[in-house]
């Protein structure tokens, strides 16, 4: 764990008993004393707080940032309104997805929130375009999710009961000018927090203090996120992965779209709007395993013939759920709801069904 960076709430995490492991080069907490089980229904029920400070912050700047951002990435940008946020990619020539982000419209400046283990390909890519790049060293990036998020926050900042989905508000917390997003990657209500690092400490010990707030590690992170459906860079989207294959076309605005008056001018633009209009030819699917075992990363898929047709990209037990939940590639053809498949565990194909996704119902507020 030497060569790893560390996150600016390290001690706080070793202080709390977190159990450290590697993560996108950095040391950070996988779960704490409740475990990641109580972790996982804790954020279901009540608030649960994460450290995401190992993803990358940057600002763009420029009178033309929106139009250059553009040139990256297939979303609309310049459409984007002020205080408003919005998910994307970037995508590379050959249609498939370099890193999701999050992109915000900030008034003078557009804010980004790009993935760690990308992040310094990210900001390399960002830097091509004529725009001032600012990449942000000095603020701690924390997410309050849970159905008692909004409550926790509002008592250190009331105006954020006003936020809506996707709102963006600047507010002061400690002391400090916060720059609050109401999103997040759980499924549930909540928002997430870049704050200055010298406060990101006092931030967090205030919103503990808070009896229905709990600190959350990586492995309910991901349970949650798995049962909301959410895809993982680097497992259910990857550089050879496209936006339609892995069903994410709803974030592909029409103005970017064929015959729109900005349609394409991305990396991939003719892969990508051909798959939007004719289909992709693989597609990212909810699957249930039938019985108790969990279908991990990397699992084979077969159809009822005996042939081998996909592979499941996250899976584990969904602690909501009460049972093994799934995601993973199968043919276009094999992707309806109820299709009949198997996937082989230790040498026996065991019988999944495609399922719809979400597996637990989202909780934002609209």
């Amino acid at each position: 764990m030497d060569d790893l960076k560390r996150v600016f709430l390290h001690d706080l995490h070793v202080e709390q008993g977190a159990k450290m492991v590697p993560f996108a080069g950095y040391e950070m907490p996988v779960q704490y004393k409740l475990g990641v089980m109580k972790e996982h229904l804790h954020t279901r029920a009540a608030a649960g707080l994460f450290d995401v400070s190992h993803m990358g912050q940057v600002i763009l700047r420029g009178d033309n940032a929106a139009e250059a951002l553009e040139t990256l990435v297939p979303v609309d940008v310049v459409g984007l309104a002020e205080g408003r946020q919005r998910y994307g990619f970037f995508t590379n020539e050959n249609g498939g997805i370099e890193d999701d982000l999050m992109v915000t419209n900030r008034g003078d400046h557009l804010f980004l929130v790009v993935n760690a283990a990308c992040k310094d390909a990210d900001f390399a890519r960002l830097q091509t375009l004529d725009v001032d790049v600012e990449i942000i060293t000095d603020r701690a990036l924390l997410a309050l999710q849970g159905p008692g998020a909004e409550a926790a926050l509002a008592r250190l900042a009331p105006d954020v009961a006003d936020m809506a989905f996707m709102d963006v508000a600047t507010v002061t917390l400690c002391g400090a000018e916060a720059w609050v997003s109401r999103s997040g990657y759980t499924g549930e209500d909540g928002f997430e927090i870049s704050v200055p690092a010298t406060v990101a400490r006092t931030l967090a010990e205030t919103l503990l203090a808070d009896e229905t707030v709990e600190l959350i590690g990586l492995g309910a992170r991901d349970s949650l996120r798995l049962e909301g459906g959410l895809c993982l860079y680097g497992h259910d989207i990857d550089s050879a992965t496209t936006p339609v294959a892995a069903r994410l076309s709803w974030a592909i605005q029409k103005v970017r779209r064929t015959g729109s008056a900005r349609g394409g001018g991305f990396p991939g633009a003719d892969v990508i709007l051909r798959e939007l209009a004719e289909g992709s030819d693989m597609a990212r699917v909810g699957l249930l395993p039938e019985g108790r075992a969990p279908m991990r990363e990397g699992v084979v898929i077969f159809d009822e013939n005996d042939q081998p047709v996909g592979k499941v990209t996250s899976g584990g037990f969904g602690p909501s759920v009460g049972g093994p939940v799934a995601m993973g590639y199968v043919p276009s053809t094999l992707a309806a709801e109820g299709t009949k498949l198997f996937g082989e565990v230790r040498g026996k194909k065991l019988p999944l069904v495609v399922a719809k996704l979400p597996f637990v119902p989202a909780g934002f507020k609209r």
